[in-house]
Formats: structure tokens, C-alpha cells, sequence
């Protein structure tokens, strides 16, 4: 029988945090957020014990209740990163890095099935020896789904292993159906957002009991190809494994980046993150040699005062020029940004990304020109990754409503010059 094993840093940001100043994050009060900011900073984690207060994870710095005595830690990505590694590096004396899946950089799969026999071991006495070693070495806390495939260990994780003492779920199909076919609201289970759920009560489907139930060919007329992972889910299956998940390379991928904003901006001000965002995205097209010919753009408004703007756009040139995907980034904006709403969320993408060697030109192309400027993108990589992020910036990058410049502040190391 298949067994795996996902494993989830408690309030990662967070514990490192206290970690590095000797402090339980079940016992002191922590956020982490850019306290230059103002009130409206994002807190990227909170500690365990805000959450048994009542403060909601990824809430901004003036919904914390008033009177809540708390520690504010500026986010250090470079810290977190290191101490991802290290962690990763304590999976690697268990299992083989090629039954070890990264989901996120605190959360990962193991397949744990080789080697319960090697070490004489069950589920979760394995899990408990990793989960020690990680809290001896990190002294994080790690919470563990159980499961037989994929999908039920992530359930497992999510759904059971917060309501059990020792921190650790365990789920095969048979449990499943018996504990979480009747298990509401839907949205709590992995891949079922509020979008995916409000659909499925249309249909009347209030649970996985009604989901796994419900005439297939309805669910494949409303869902399309959608609802074959919907209908498996239902019944607690996951065919993929993490085998097939390293073996897959994708044959149409793209380069996206997004941002929440720290206020609201207006038409004129967030075009100018547009900018930012577009040359931030084609610097690593050319970096890896990749070129798209298609590109998208999602504007989200504040306090959702309207419904977000999204479109794709087909182009004729398949390239990694800025000037060339910047006029189509604008034209996009132009067309499907209202101007009358503040803004607080952008998001684009390069899609269907390629070799290089696929690159084209329509009839109004200057050749020249292209490579003119892709001979100054390849300096400026080279200067980046040498002295910095910041080593080189462009007049818009020190406008005052930039972000491009404070966002890769984030990282440290280097990009602090």
C-alpha cells in the first residue's frame, strides 16, 4: 500500500521568527510585517497564539484588535529560505530526494512507503521522527497528514490534524468516506475554492457524499475535464504520484508574478507597477532564454468595490522584448482597466513560454533594435545577479508609488546595496 506524508511548518514565518529570539510562538504574540508601512502592512504570519485570539492569518496590521499587546518582526526571506534548506536537508536523512515533493517552502510530500520496512517503523512513528529531528534542530513545529495517496494526506493535513493532540492525521479511502464524506463547508477540502464550491451548490452538491453521487455527465457538461479530478476526490483517489509529478514537464508553462498592494492606487499609479512588473518578468524570459507570443493581465480593486478586471491577448511577435511586450501590456491595461476604481492587486503573465530559437517578428519589427536591447538586458542580468537587484534601476523604479525597489529589499543579502 502506497504511504506518504505532508508535512506543514507551523506558522513558518513566524516560528522562525521566535526561533531567532528564543520564544514559543504558542506563547507570545508575533506578527510578521513591514512596520514602515503603516497600518495597512500585510502580515505574511502570525503566531499560534494570535490565532487562538481571534487574529485571522494574512489579516493587515489595523485588524489586529486594538489594546493586543504584540511583537512586530520585518520579514527576512533570505532567513526563511535558509532555514527551508535546513529542514529539507532533515527530510534527506530519511527519505531520497526523489520521494521528497516541495509544494511550498513550508510544506512538502514524502513518499514514506520504501522505507517503513528499512527502519521497522509505522506512519507515524516515522512521521514523529522527522517532526522531532525538525523541532530539535529549527524548534518549529510541524503538523502531518497520513495518508494513502496524495490527496488524502493533504486532507489529512488540513482537515484532521489540527483537532488531534499530536499534531497528525491519517486518512485511506475507507476513513475518508466514513469521517469526511458529510464534512462541510466544501471549501475546506484541497482544490475547492468558494468559486468551485458556489457552483457545485447550484447543482445541489453541499458535501463530497453528494459530489460523489452526482451524475457524472453533468459534472463533466458544467466542470469539463475539471470534474475528473472532482469526482476522485469525492471518493478519496489520487492517481498521480511524486514520481510522475518529477517526471512532467509541462509543454506550455508561463512566467507570472502578483502583488497586493499596500494601498489603493489609482489608474495612473498602478500602470506604473505594470511597468515595473513587465520588466521584472521579461529580464527572466531573456535570463532563460525564453520568448511568449501570448500575454495576461488581472487587476483586482480595493475592497472589492467591483469585479476584477482579467484578459489574455495573442501577439505577433513571439519574443522577450520589453519595449514590444510592454506597448501590448499597455494596450491591454487601456482596454480592460476601469479608471474610475482604486486598485489593489495586479497580476500578469507570459504565457506558453518557449525556447528562444522559436523567436519571430511581424513586418514592423526592427531586427536591429531587438537586438540592441536584448544586448543591454543580458548587461543588466549580469550586474543584478553580481552586485544586487538594486545594483541598477530605471528612473520609474524611484517614483514614489514604485515597489519594485523596496519589494526586493525583501530578500536581503545583496539587494540591500
Amino acid at each position: 500500500m502506497s504511504m506518504y506524508l505532508c508535512i506543514d511548518l507551523k506558522s513558518f514565518y513566524a516560528s522562525v521568527e521566535c526561533s531567532e529570539r528564543g520564544l514559543d510562538p504558542f506563547a507570545v504574540n508575533l506578527v510578521v510585517a513591514d512596520p514602515t508601512r503603516g497600518n495597512g502592512a500585510l502580515c505574511m504570519a502570525i503566531t499560534p497564539k494570535m490565532k487562538t485570539l481571534g487574529v485571522k492569518n494574512r489579516c493587515r496590521i489595523f485588524e489586529i484588535p486594538k489594546g493586543m499587546d504584540y511583537i512586530v518582526a520585518k520579514p527576512r526571506m533570505r532567513l526563511y529560505m535558509e532555514y527551508a534548506a535546513k529542514i529539507y536537508k532533515i527530510f534527506l536523512k530519511y527519505v531520497a530526494k526523489e520521494d521528497i515533493h516541495v509544494y511550498s517552502i513550508d510544506e512538502s510530500f514524502l513518499n514514506i512507503e520504501p522505507y517503513m520496512k528499512l527502519y521497522g517503523l509505522s506512519p507515524k512513528a516515522l512521521a514523529k521522527k522527522i517532526t522531532d529531528a525538525i523541532f530539535e534542530q529549527t524548534h518549529i513545529t510541524a503538523t502531518v497528514g497520513i495518508g494513502t495517496n496524495l490527496y488524502l494526506t493533504k486532507i489529512a493535513l488540513d482537515i484532521l490534524s489540527k483537532h488531534v493532540p499530536d499534531n497528525m492525521g491519517y486518512l485511506d479511502e475507507s476513513l475518508y468516506q466514513n469521517l469526511l464524506w458529510h464534512h462541510k463547508p466544501l471549501t475546506d477540502f484541497w482544490r475547492i475554492g468558494p468559486g468551485i464550491s458556489r457552483r457545485l451548490a447550484q447543482l445541489g452538491i453541499f458535501d463530497m457524499y453528494d459530489l460523489a453521487h452526482y451524475p457524472e455527465d453533468i459534472l463533466y457538461q458544467t466542470f469539463g475535464i475539471q470534474a475528473e479530478y472532482l469526482i476522485d476526490h469525492a471518493w478519496g483517489k489520487e492517481p498521480t504520484t511524486i514520481q510522475e509529478i518529477k517526471n512532467y514537464h509541462s509543454q506550455a508553462h508561463s512566467v507570472s508574478n502578483s502583488q497586493i498592494l499596500f494601498e489603493d492606487y489609482s489608474y495612473q499609479d498602478a500602470y506604473l507597477i505594470v511597468k515595473e512588473m513587465v520588466d521584472v518578468n521579461v529580464l527572466r524570459l531573456v535570463d532563460e532564454h525564453l520568448v511568449t507570443n501570448r500575454i495576461a493581465l488581472y487587476i483586482g480593486y480595493s475592497k472589492n468595490c467591483r469585479k476584477a478586471s482579467s484578459a489574455t491577448a495573442k501577439i505577433t511577435n513571439c519574443t522577450n522584448s520589453y519595449r514590444i511586450l510592454l506597448a501590448e501590456f499597455k494596450r491591454l491595461y487601456q482596454r480592460i482597466v476601469d479608471p474610475h476604481y482604486p486598485i489593489r492587486q495586479i497580476g500578469l503573465s507570459f504565457c506558453d513560454v518557449k525556447d528562444e530559437r522559436y523567436e519571430s517578428y511581424d513586418l514592423f519589427t526592427d531586427p536591429n533594435a531587438i537586438e540592441k536591447e536584448a544586448s543591454v538586458q543580458k548587461a543588466i542580468i549580469e550586474i543584478k545577479q553580481k552586485y544586487g537587484k538594486n545594483a541598477i534601476l530605471k528612473g520609474m523604479n524611484l517614483e514614489e508609488k514604485a515597489t519594485a525597489r523596496k519589494r526586493n529589499l525583501l530578500i536581503g543579502g545583496h539587494n540591500a546595496q
